[in-house]
């Protein structure tokens, strides 16, 4: 486990955002920022240590862009049998090379515990993507099967909305044979990810995947799959327990940040940024770390010596 005063240490020593010469066009999306290439068939994605949620960056967090580049990269060796993605190569750290993919204008989120949003639109009554939930659940309780709660993908700054299948084919916003492949790669990543994680005393409560075509037209998952931004990860040995007495579940994902937002600062993505207190980043350091080694087997190992950007420029090949 990381020493607090290591995290402490690094609060400052953090990447925002990086301006890399030679790569092509860029493009800067709520934490990574994407180069396109001339041709337009390679795409360098570089993780940052932006922090978003509620679909605003908040903050930046140390090791983050490191963390996630790195559990991402785990899962997608881990499943490229099960689903293609985009990757071709890992230059750095915080840095993939992937093929450069026409996004799908969808996420898919798989749901298997009620919590989140979706929790908080059960309180109201409401359907979530054209799915009702049955009477009677509480918070946090394992859904009869998980289900698929597609949203739109919003431009940086903007929110994700919830869809519904049927929208999404009556308004052919994807095909149907587009949409359908997206459902079994998705579900079939989900499975295998949820076992995985279960043997290793964690569960998998839900997550998202982004969908692309390659220039060849073929499907591959892109973005990043399995991390604490893109999924929750609730401790398995513990959470009959806290369920039962109708506490919190050990949480080793973003969706303690996002309560802590709320409850300690009363924000929802609103109003001005509020300011995120050192401990707080270093509980999150801590989470993100526990969760990495808990799901690879392997000790993190934080790069704290030199400059990030010229680390990133130098293992690019770029002056």
């Amino acid at each position: 486990m990381l020493d607090d005063e290591l995290i402490r240490n690094q609060l400052d020593n953090t990447l925002d955002k990086i301006d890399l010469k030679g790569l092509g066009k860029k493009y800067e999306g709520k934490v990574r920022d994407n180069y396109i290439d001339e041709d337009e068939k390679v795409r360098t994605i570089v993780s940052t240590d932006r922090l978003s949620a509620f679909d605003r960056v908040i903050t930046e967090i140390p090791f983050k862009g490191q963390l996630l580049n790195q559990m991402s990269t785990f899962w997608f060796n881990k499943t490229k049998d099960i689903a293609k993605n985009h990757i071709i190569e890992v230059p750095d750290p915080n840095v993939v090379r992937t093929h450069n993919c026409d996004p799908m204008p969808i996420e898919m989120i798989v749901r298997a515990y009620i919590t989140g949003s979706a929790w908080r639109a059960y309180q109201k009554g409401e359907a979530v993507s054209g799915i009702t939930f049955p009477e009677g659940l509480k918070r946090y309780q394992k859904l009869e099967k998980p289900v698929i709660t597609p949203s739109t993908k919003a431009p940086k700054g903007e929110h994700d909305l919830p869809i519904s299948r049927e929208e999404i084919l009556e308004k052919e916003i994807v095909d149907k044979e587009t949409y359908e492949k997206m459902e079994k790669m998705t579900m079939d990543l989900f499975n295998f990810a949820s076992d995985y994680c279960a043997q290793n005393n964690l569960i998998l409560v839900d997550c998202k995947f982004e969908f692309g075509k390659t220039p060849d037209g073929e499907l591959v998952v892109i973005d990043e799959i399995f991390t604490p931004d893109a999924s929750r990860f609730w401790m398995k040995d513990t959470y009959s327990e806290h369920f039962e007495k109708g506490e919190n579940p050990e949480r080793l994902d973003k969706e303690f940040f996002r309560q802590w937002l709320i409850d300690e600062k009363d924000y929802m993505g609103d109003g001005p940024i509020p300011d995120v207190d050192p401990d707080v980043k270093i509980e999150f350091v801590k989470r993100y770390a526990k969760s990495y080694e808990m799901i690879t087997g392997e000790e993190f190992e934080p790069i704290v010596e030199g400059d990030i950007k010229e680390r990133i420029k130098k293992n690019l090949g770029l002056k």
